[in-house]
């Protein structure tokens, strides 16, 4: 199944829950746009792609929820809807970028209120169909990067599960795996959260690629050692100058692989650029509950003192300069970024 969908039966949005794996497979069901805010909060979904798809399926349950009668009543409910779901995690951008993308619609339509909540879920549809096409793509063009028997380092999950469906990052891994390169994979644990112990791993099984985990700290003894071939991951951001803002811990990897001449890939739908932000430091970086870090426990027991406190940003930035290529839906970025992003944005812009 799909990480995201609509149930037509029950007009509600169901997903799996991605907070129970690897041990358990669960798909829950939702009916109110706000218990999809709490998702993506509680991470129950996450991916950048991923949330914004939940963003868009939250509006269009916002749309089934209103009990208006008047078109103007309606777009203010969706509108109200807008904020509290864009608020639910700040850093990624599809996430404003799907609902700014519905909202922007619904603010020039004339139809009526039945008109519009099909319309809106109509949208939303094709937002989730369209995230797939965009990732078979980019990892068709992505596959090209790795070559037959390379080891590669992963970072986070970028996956089927970060998505609608396919991935990102993870998505090029998959295709150039089925295409029949050898491909072997380092999976980075990915702290706190242990999203590529938990998920990646999980997924790599699903299509048999041959991988192992490591703990983030082990990166930079196999990138020195000429073991790793290719770094590659996703993003939530990627600014104006291609700054990338992702998951905390690309960064000390990709200037680990810098340092060891090894090559960097993010691996991004041209919907997670945001060129409103000159750069990385323009984008705001969640924090999220110490408890993540603290709550982690080895042979049953809590790691950490009682009384101790954390820290726990969920993103970092990594310079556009040690990256050596961002691989879109439009094609193959590299150095330097700036008009070339404009430029494949300005291409997107023209054909919608």
């Amino acid at each position: 199944m799909r990480t995201i969908e609509w149930n037509p039966q029950n007009n509600t949005v169901q997903m799996i829950d991605q907070r129970l794996l690897p041990g358990e497979f669960r798909v829950v069901e939702f009916d109110d746009y706000r218990q999809i805010a709490k998702a993506v909060t509680e991470m129950v979904i996450r991916g950048a792609p991923a949330i914004g798809a939940a963003a868009a399926f939250g509006l269009a349950l916002a749309a089934k929820q209103s009990t208006a009668v008047k078109t103007k009543s309606l777009k203010s409910d969706l509108f109200d809807a807008g904020l509290v779901l864009v608020a639910a995690r700040p850093t990624a951008i599809n996430l404003k970028w799907a609902v700014d993308r519905i909202l922007g619609l619904v603010r020039d339509s004339q139809v009526d209120c039945d008109a519009l909540r099909s319309f809106v879920l109509d949208e939303a549809q094709r937002i989730a169909d369209e995230d797939i096409e965009i990732n078979k793509r980019m990892a068709s063009l992505g596959a090209e990067l790795l070559d037959d028997g390379d080891v590669v380092i992963h970072h986070c999950n970028t996956g089927s599960l970060a998505t609608v469906d396919w991935g990102t990052a993870l998505g090029v891994i998959r295709t150039a795996h089925e295409s029949g390169k050898r491909i072997h994979v380092l999976v980075d644990e990915t702290r706190p959260r242990l999203q590529g112990a938990r998920l990646t791993a999980w997924e790599l099984e699903q299509y048999s690629i041959p991988y192992e985990i490591i703990s983030d700290n082990a990166a930079g003894y196999f990138l020195s050692s000429g073991m790793v071939h290719k770094v590659i991951f996703g993003a939530d951001r990627v600014a104006a100058n291609g700054d990338v803002v992702n998951k905390i811990g690309t960064y000390m990897l990709a200037l680990t692989a810098h340092a060891n001449n090894v090559p960097v890939f993010a691996v991004v739908p041209t919907s997670t650029i945001d060129i409103s932000v000159m750069d990385g430091s323009q984008i705001p970086i969640e924090e999220r509950p110490p408890e993540e870090v603290l709550g982690i426990t080895l042979n049953g027991q809590p790691i950490s003192p009682s009384t101790a406190k954390a820290r726990n940003p969920a993103f970092d930035i990594t310079p556009a300069e040690i990256i050596s290529a961002i691989v879109t839906e439009r094609g193959i970025v590299t150095p330097p970024y700036r008009m070339k992003l404009k430029d494949i944005l300005q291409e997107r812009l023209e054909e919608s």
